[in-house]
């Protein structure tokens, strides 16, 4: 027996399913997890001391490759100084200022512990700046496991939420309408009839959670041209965008200027960290200026903070995103000419440093079509390229990321282990 499986086994008699996230249980691929000890550059791990290629890179965040030297240094100092205070400090407004700097759209921001707390946050401030209580989400979009948030869509398109969880209230799933991603008829249909009651529009503008579906043209600007004519506040998911799809994140590759911006992930460098922010106007509601209550005694802790700041520092560096993007392309067109040469039905979505893709005929923009992916051939493609040396997400509808530490020849070390994998569907 492993070690990963008998460290797996142990933690299921002290925690639920053996994790501590659904995803890393590997209930939707089949086998169990892999316990990891260590990492570096674009490399993981595991306890038995096997070596992976990581394309899920702390989901997102490690975009400069793992345990980056100049981070590690920088945090290692941060920690002579003590790990938390409950007081201010001066990098947090030295991270503030590089974060506005980057994304002009954020005038003020809040610091807070995770991508869920920035989105619930976000809500909350969103509604009390508008005295409104709808919120409106996309189908197969995700914003963390807050109650508001946890709801599927209603029997018909312009019906209220249901929840999607155990848990979630009735009563507060009422306030949420559900839309299909990418569907522009269907957001102008609902704000005819309802804007004046919409507190908020929540989007992820490349949703990265049903896979990677990239906005189509038109989708944003209608959703900034709708909010602008009831009032609205549009919100901005970029937990997984920040940073990953541009430098300035979504928003500035498809130029759209949000209300909110949440995010989280790269800007505490693989620390537990999220913040979210925009117009100076909305943010001022905030307590202690207004009358929205969100608080966090670890918001803005220094090795966060400390991680982040350096890894912001890191990616500014002139040619950083160019590279970057250029990796990233070369993975997806090596997997699409593989699965092509093996006869696979396959077909891969990219946005800057994020990919994604499905066992599906081309294209992929819906969440129907994200649905039809086969997911026996995905389960099948995942334990064939994890058993070689690949770590890909454990679920076919989670995104991948490449950092700057992936060489060419992890690349094509890659693409040669999907070659074997393909042939063998």
């Amino acid at each position: 027996m492993s070690r990963s499986t008998s460290l797996f086994e142990a933690a299921k008699h002290v925690l639920p399913g053996g994790v501590n996230s659904p995803v890393r249980a590997f209930a939707r691929v089949g086998g169990h997890p892999v316990f990891i000890k260590q990492s570096h550059g674009p490399y993981l791990v595991d306890v038995d001391d096997r070596q992976y290629i990581d394309y899920i890179g702390s989901w997102g965040p490690m975009i400069v490759g793992h345990c980056h030297p100049q981070v590690i240094a920088r945090v290692h100092q941060a920690l002579d100084q003590g790990l938390s205070f409950g007081a201010p400090t001066e990098i947090e407004t030295l991270m503030a200022n590089k974060v506005c700097e980057i994304m002009p759209s954020i005038e003020m921001l809040r610091m807070v512990s995770s991508g869920t707390e920035a989105t619930m946050s976000a809500i909350r401030l969103a509604r009390g700046f508008t005295r409104r209580d709808k919120i409106v989400k996309f189908e197969g979009c995700y914003h963390g496991h807050s109650d508001s948030l946890l709801v599927k869509a209603g029997s018909g398109a312009l019906t209220m939420g249901e929840p999607d969880s155990l848990g979630v209230p009735a009563s507060l799933a009422q306030h949420t309408i559900t839309l299909e991603y990418n569907n522009i008829a269907e957001v102008e249909a609902l704000f005819a009839v309802s804007g004046s009651q919409i507190a908020a529009v929540i989007v992820e503008p490349v949703a990265g959670n049903m896979g990677l579906v990239p906005p189509v043209p038109g989708f944003l600007e209608a959703l900034r041209a709708e909010c602008d004519k009831s009032g609205a506040v549009l919100i901005f998911d970029e937990v997984m965008t920040g940073f990953r799809v541009a430098l300035g994140g979504a928003q500035e590759a498809y130029n759209i200027r949000p209300d909110l911006t949440t995010l989280g992930k790269i800007i505490g460098g693989g620390m537990p960290v999220g913040a979210f922010g925009g117009r100076r106007d909305i943010m001022s509601l905030l307590a202690p200026l207004g009358g929205v209550y969100q608080a966090g005694t670890l918001s803005g802790n220094p090795i966060a903070m400390t991680a982040g700041l350096a890894t912001l520092e890191l990616i500014q560096a002139p040619g950083f995103y160019p590279d970057l993007f250029a990796r990233t392309t070369q993975l997806v067109q090596g997997l699409q000419t593989e699965a092509d040469a093996a006869g696979i039905e396959f077909t891969t979505n990219q946005a800057g440093a994020m990919f994604g893709f499905f066992f599906t005929a081309p294209e992929v923009r819906y969440f129907s079509q994200v649905m039809n992916t086969d997911t026996a051939r995905f389960n099948a493609f995942f334990n064939g390229m994890l058993a070689a040396g690949i770590n890909l997400a454990p679920s076919p509808f989670e995104s991948g990321f490449v950092s700057a530490a992936h060489t060419e020849a992890d690349i094509d070390a890659t693409i040669t282990a999907a070659r074997t994998v393909f042939q063998s569907l």
